[in-house]
């Protein structure tokens, strides 16, 4: 398994329908995906494999402090499961759109175990944040 790389745009349809990038569609296989609002910008798409390790870890908030139960009920209750259709096509929510300003033209980001979806506007300032950072490190790259 390469991952998720790359960006693609495509469109929302008027239904909410959103077609995956057909290199992301090759990797999900059969799969079933976990559409989730977790961060203020962005929904996360994870595949049934990756989301076996979020899984984990929210089980284990939900066993932690109240805020951590909360935190966790907090995500599980916004997350959807969502399935390709015969066109490569993923239904997406009105509310999760309008959570993270998604009003027709989508960023679909690969993020190596997953994918996010994005306002392109909101992803290219954020980007150009995040370029401005000095603490930002490369050692990644060795």
């Amino acid at each position: 398994m390469i991952g998720y790389l790359g960006s693609f745009q495509h469109q929302v349809g008027e239904k909410g329908r959103l077609n995956l990038p057909a290199p992301f569609r090759r990797e999900i296989g059969d799969q079933a995906l976990v559409l989730v609002h977790v961060f203020p910008d962005s929904l996360t798409l994870y595949p049934q494999d990756a989301w076996a390790t979020v899984e984990l870890r929210l089980r284990e908030a939900m066993r932690g402090s109240p805020a951590d139960r909360m935190w966790a009920l907090r995500v599980t209750s916004n997350a959807v499961e969502v399935t390709l259709d015969k066109q490569g096509r993923i239904l997406v929510p009105q509310r999760m759109q309008d959570a993270v300003g998604i009003t027709g033209p989508v960023l679909v980001v690969g993020a190596l175990t997953r994918m996010e979806l994005w306002d392109p506007e909101r992803f290219r300032a954020s980007a150009g944040q995040a370029e401005q950072n000095e603490t930002v490190t490369y050692a990644v790259f060795g």
